[in-house]
């Protein structure tokens, strides 16, 4: 057999697949795991989301809609737009998408040639630097500081800036640490794109996921219409990780080209998803502040019991529902920690090094299960390495 394209053998998976399918592989045989891995919200849909997609199915709303979205989900996330991010966009701005990858994919595939660099977050979401090196193109990771609290320097960014330059990828609130960056960040990073012409992907996805910090976006210089392509969806605020709903927000330019890869890929969003999108902007947000009342405490809890384990420190995450642990003066590897945890321990999270080699000597949990959950959980690996 001949050799598959060269991209095939460069693209990533996920860390947090593999290790769920180490921890399945324990519970297959009679091991009891308790799972901090998935990046997914424990909680269901809400009813009145759920009813809608229901609804739309019983009028036969199942065929083919537009490739670039259905026009009431467009409108409603105008309206999303201008009452999170203080500009409303136009209708030809929005693309929706089945889920958020797809808005990484299209961004890049529709920016980025082979030899042009991509700055992005280190440790970030596995994606970023997986796209990058399936399109050959310059890998050029900005490491995230404990002492930074995790937030991305635009002071690192403007270091690596050089006439490659074509991306840069933001993430607030980030995965995997749940930093959150400042105001001001935001906009040093929108200015030096500005003044270097270099597209931004803002991936917003958990911009409804904040405690003490408050949400920035770097759209609001260029409003979307020049150089930010904002990356947002339902996945995580609303707990509808499977209906895989997502959308961007940029240039009419960029977005009518990328709608003709959404042709040519996806034909179209399910479209009683869309409407079930509708719903879910539209209708009452009170699940969403219920769950991020729970997140809360988990994360205070979570926070609390890593710090109290020898030689681990845990800074307390300003959004998402992540903790990134320091796991450095235990003096194993970030993977070693991870698999004595999950096997020793019966707990599962992931490495940190599994989100770049900026993430070697943490872990990352995700806190989406309960309080119990979480104290259970710290006790067992305590007992682990004593």
């Amino acid at each position: 057999m001949k050799e598959m394209a060269k991209g095939m053998y460069s693209i990533l998976g996920e860390g947090a697949f593999e290790y769920l399918a180490k921890a399945q592989a324990q519970e297959r045989k009679g091991e009891e795991v308790l799972h901090f891995e998935i990046g997914q919200p424990d909680f269901p849909t809400p009813q009145h989301i759920k009813d809608s997609a229901f609804e739309s199915i019983r009028n036969n709303f199942t065929g083919y809609v537009a490739a670039t979205g259905i026009l009431d989900l467009k409108h409603a996330i105008q309206d999303e737009i201008e009452q999170t991010r203080g500009f409303r966009p136009t209708e030809k701005q929005v693309l929706i998408l089945p889920g958020a990858k797809p808005g990484i994919f299209f961004t890049m595939l529709g920016l980025v040639n082979p030899g042009d660099e991509v700055i992005y977050p280190d440790p970030g979401f596995p994606t970023y630097g997986s796209v990058v090196q399936y399109l050959d193109a310059g890998d050029v990771p900005v490491q995230l500081k404990e002492e930074n609290e995790f937030r991305l320097n635009p002071d690192d960014i403007e270091e690596r800036i050089t006439e490659k330059t074509k991306l840069i990828i933001l993430n607030s609130p980030q995965n995997p640490t749940g930093s959150v960056m400042t105001k001001a960040e935001i906009e040093s990073v929108a200015e030096l794109a500005e003044q270097n012409n270099i597209f931004i992907l803002s991936d917003e996805i958990y911009s409804k996921m904040l405690y003490e910090a408050s949400f920035h976006s770097a759209s609001v210089r260029d409003e979307s219409k020049e150089r930010t392509i904002i990356l947002d969806g339902f996945s995580k605020s609303y707990a509808m990780t499977g209906w895989r709903l997502g959308y961007v927000v940029g240039p009419e330019e960029v977005i009518e080209r990328m709608g003709t890869l959404m042709i040519n890929a996806l034909s179209c969003t399910t479209s009683f998803v869309q409407k079930a999108g509708i719903t879910a902007l539209k209708g009452t947000q009170e699940p969403l502040k219920m769950m991020m009342e729970a997140f809360l405490e988990r994360r205070n809890a979570i926070v609390k019991g890593l710090n109290s384990i020898p030689n681990f420190s845990c800074l307390s995450p300003q959004g998402a529902f992540y903790t990134f642990p320091n796991i450095k003066k235990t003096g194993m590897t970030s993977r070693e920690m991870a698999n004595h945890i999950l096997y020793n321990a019966g707990v599962c999270c992931l490495p940190g090094s599994s989100f770049g080699k900026g993430g070697e000597g943490y872990l990352r949990f995700s806190y989406a299960t309960s309080v119990d959950t979480i104290n259970q959980a710290i006790k067992q690996i305590k007992e682990s390495l004593q």
